[in-house]
């Protein structure tokens, strides 16, 4: 359970995934914490074979080295992101936060160019005709040789809608936006991966 959401702890997409991660959003305003989403993590369990070189360190020094988190989203295994939403908003405004943290990542490397900007408006326009009731469900879905994505949304007594990213600059920045260290968008979902790593890895 991650805040009252039930995440099962392994999922299977083409191989059986584990989750190894989990938090939450959120935003304090007047010393009130509203919590936006929950948030789910599954991965190969391969993927410590790619994370050899960080064994023995704890989880609190993995969750501050960026460096880590790259050597993570860089590493050629299957990922999977199951978002659920707490606090009912409008699927734009999803959107929204979607595009301007992978916009901001995409300009700051020198990568938004016209196609990034066509790919992107594509996801923007696929959650704004969402609407995102309580446990509503977001997923994306990264396999593991292939620089694309696909993103499903779930809600309750509607079909389930997807869209698939083609666009690797793009998808990159959205595995940023939920999995890029000190800079992802949920602090306690970084720090829950690294801490089951760190336990992993001493395995």
């Amino acid at each position: 359970m991650v805040d009252e959401v039930p995440f099962p702890p392994q999922i299977t997409t083409t191989k059986p995934l584990s989750l190894l991660g989990h938090g939450i959003t959120d935003i304090e305003i007047h010393f009130l914490q509203i919590k936006f989403t929950a948030i789910g993590v599954y991965l190969e369990p391969e993927v410590v074979g790619h994370l050899q070189q960080w064994k023995g360190k704890p989880g609190n020094v993995l969750a501050e080295d960026d460096n880590f988190f790259e050597a993570l989203i860089n590493a050629p295994v299957e990922k999977f992101l199951r978002v659920v939403v707490i606090k009912e908003i409008k699927g734009s405004q999803y959107g929204v936060q979607l595009e301007s943290a992978v916009r901001d990542r995409l300009a700051a490397d020198d990568k938004y160019e016209e196609e990034e900007e066509e790919a992107l408006e594509k996801v923007v326009e696929f959650f704004q005709s969402k609407y995102f009731k309580k446990d509503s469900v977001i997923t994306y879905h990264f396999p593991a040789n292939s620089a694309t994505a696909e993103i499903a949304f779930t809600t309750e007594g509607k079909e389930e809608a997807k869209i698939k990213v083609e666009n690797a600059n793009v998808v990159e920045m959205i595995k940023k936006w939920y999995l890029g260290g000190t800079r992802g968008v949920s602090a306690t979902t970084i720090s829950s991966l690294a801490n089951t790593l760190s336990a992993e890895l001493c395995k």
